[in-house]
């Protein structure tokens, strides 16, 4: 059996970033199973990968594993093109007044993914988890997202910055409210009913995190009467989701161990990367190299030897806890690869 293709997915449910790649396998009906996760450290399945990036969620194709979920999109559009099996998601036709285009449509895309994820926005919104949430009154949860993070998670910190965060959250409601989804549109590159296209998932996640998280946006003047068609376009997009997943069944728990077990002894899903010998690093294929998220998460360092480097993306060897090798595959864009120090085990 080709097992090449089977994907595993390490999250928890309420994290918003496991929720950009579940919403994706689900709209476009691809099959995964899932290995549930603690909220915080330790991840004993995840080291059982031989990994010891700590964010979530991680995915494995085969025996290649990936990190940062904007590596796992690229991956998914890339191993699993349109077929009737998985259909792709929607990419509406302009109107015939518009100067829009497939290359227009992936530029927004990205934009997105950069206004959501890199411009801070992510940060503002985590500092509206009220205070009062079970989790925060957990010192494991705070000093774990402290070791993650770099910065304090105390109630009195938390208060301090929430203001500010309102204001940065709200912004991003006028944005959409009046610019992106401000022509009326019900969905952000155009188009009805589910046209739901790669450019929502990459813009929605944060709010939908946030409408749901009861006390988040309490005294932000961020109400659905103020913002009525970004509020609405949350809505139709749970909506088609939820449509989709019961369409498609429920999803296949597994074991750490069954994890472990069908990643190692599973067939790769590409084929092995080259090392771009012009890149400006200096390294070369084969060097023992280290690579770390440098945003969050940064204290924990994923060791191994280099089989891939390009402008996209870093490859290393790895092997599992039972002695299979894996690839590991990091994003070069917020994440940092070193020539390793002497010593130390692959």
């Amino acid at each position: 059996m080709d097992n090449s293709k089977e994907i595993i997915l390490y999250h928890y449910s309420f994290s918003p970033y496991a929720r950009r790649i579940v919403w994706y396998l689900a709209l476009r009906r691809i099959p995964y199973k899932q290995c549930i996760q603690p909220p915080t450290m330790p991840r004993p399945d995840i080291s059982a990968l031989g990994v010891s990036y700590r964010r979530i969620p991680i995915l494995s194709i085969g025996s290649d594993i990936y990190l940062d979920t904007r590596l796992i999109l690229q991956k998914l559009e890339q191993l699993f093109p349109p077929s009737s099996s998985h259909p792709p998601l929607n990419s509406p036709s302009p109107p015939s007044n518009a100067p829009s285009t497939k290359a227009t449509q992936a530029t927004i895309t990205k934009l997105l993914e950069h206004y959501t994820i890199d411009s801070g926005l992510f940060v503002r919104a985590a500092a509206l988890i009220p205070t009062s949430t079970p989790l925060l009154k957990d010192p494991k949860f705070t000093t774990d997202r402290e070791e993650f993070t770099g910065r304090p998670w105390s109630a009195v910190n938390i208060e301090r910055g929430r203001p500010e965060a309102l204001v940065e959250i709200k912004s991003a409601f006028e944005f959409f409210e009046r610019t992106v989804l401000g022509d009326g549109r019900e969905w952000v590159l155009g188009g009805d009913g589910d046209g739901v296209t790669l450019a929502d998932i990459e813009g929605v996640w944060l709010f939908s995190w946030l409408i749901g998280l009861k006390g988040a946006l309490e005294g932000g003047g961020i109400e659905r009467d103020v913002y009525p068609r970004t509020w609405a376009w949350v809505e139709r997009f749970e909506g088609v989701v939820r449509e989709a997943m019961r369409g498609n069944g429920k999803v296949v728990k597994v074991s750490g161990v069954e994890a472990a077990r069908a990643v190692g002894n599973a067939k790769w899903a590409e084929v092995e990367a080259g090392v771009d010998e012009g890149d400006p690093s200096g390294l070369r294929k084969g060097e023992m190299v280290e690579v770390w998220p440098i945003d969050s998460g940064f204290s924990r360092k994923d060791r191994g030897r280099l089989v891939g480097l390009s402008t996209r993306e870093v490859v290393i060897e790895g092997r599992t806890e039972e002695g299979k090798e894996v690839r590991i595959h990091a994003p070069r864009h917020g994440f940092r690869v070193r020539r390793a120090k002497e010593g130390g085990n692959l």
